[in-house]
Parts: C-alpha cells; structure tokens; sequence
C-alpha cells in the first residue's frame, strides 16, 4: 500500500473493508468535503447504491462507465443532505485523472456534488474535464484513490445487479479518518 502525502480513509462494508487515499494537497476543496461527511459520521450507515457495469447500462450508452458509488443519503431518500455542495474541482486545475481505483464525487452540474462518491472500475477517462459522459464537458471531481482492498471492490462490483441502481444495496459499516483493520 503507497500513500505517501495522501490522508487514509478506512471503509468497512457488509463485504469488508477497504482503504482510500484522500488527497487533500491537488484536491482540496473536494477532499475537505469528503472528510467532513468521515468526520461528522455522515458515512456510516450509508449504501453502496449503484454499481454501473458494461452490462447495465442502457442500451445504446455512447460513453459507458464502470463505478461503484455510494453517499448519503442514497437516491429515493427525501432528507436534505447534511452539507452544502462543494465548488468543482476539474481534472485539468487537480491533475488527477479517473483511472483504475480513482475516488471522485458525483455531481449533476458543476458545484452540485457533496454527498455522493464513486470508485473508478477500470480507467474511465470520458469523466475526466473534456470527457463526453456528462454533456457539460466538465468532467467529475476525482480527490483519492483506493489504497488497499481491491479483493473487497472485486467482490462489491460481482454484486452488481441487472440495473445500476440497486434494489438491495450494499450496507457500509463504517467510515473512519486512519487505517485499521477491516471487520
């Protein structure tokens, strides 16, 4: 596990557990927004909501994704969320890129994201600033990426189910600031 300069985030899940690296220094609007919702608890108790596969997707997707995305609260949930959206951060002023095991926050239009995060499953660069997945161009907030437990996200992405949005989501345990051992 390499994370040098990068502030471990342990999530346990009901599948175990697995280790971010928050980049607070080239991200630091969006990764201070990710911890707030660590620090405050805004995380436990929260879902693994929509698993985006080649499989599940539209037919007809011109620019298909591979994700896992979870937050608080999960979509169909009518509460406000506990803290306001952060600014966007484009790839182009972080110089992080969506690859492999990259962490990036969900948004609908640029400066909407706050309390929804996702795992790139392979490199994902159509969500990258200039990327055709969101017609805005904008591109999506990547801020970490996944440190230790790619078993954990192998075994989260084959619970993907015929739709990316998921009937029976998968429960997170906790979410903790550090490293510790995975329930």
């Amino acid at each position: 596990m390499q994370g040098a300069g990068l502030t471990p985030v342990t999530v346990d899940t009901e599948e175990g557990g697995f280790v971010l690296g928050i980049d607070e220094a080239r991200a630091p609007l969006t990764a201070a927004n990710f911890l707030a919702y660590v620090d405050g608890g805004h995380l436990d108790a929260a879902t693994i909501y929509r698993i985006v596969t080649l499989a599940n997707q539209a037919p007809g997707t011109l620019h298909p994704i591979e994700v896992i995305q979870f937050g608080s609260p999960g979509p169909g949930e009518e509460r406000v969320p506990p803290l306001p959206p952060v600014p966007h951060e484009p790839t182009s002023s972080s110089g992080l890129r969506h690859l492999d095991g990259t962490l990036s926050l969900a948004r609908k239009a640029p400066g909407t994201g706050g309390h929804g995060f996702f795992i790139c499953i392979g490199d994902q660069a159509e969500l990258d600033e200039g990327g055709r997945r969101n017609p805005d161009g904008a591109g999506f907030a990547a801020f970490g990426r996944v440190l230790d437990g790619a078993d954990t996200l192998s075994r989260l992405h084959r619970r993907a189910e015929a739709s990316e949005y998921m009937h029976a989501p998968i429960r997170i345990l906790s979410v903790r600031r550090g490293l510790r051992p995975a329930v």
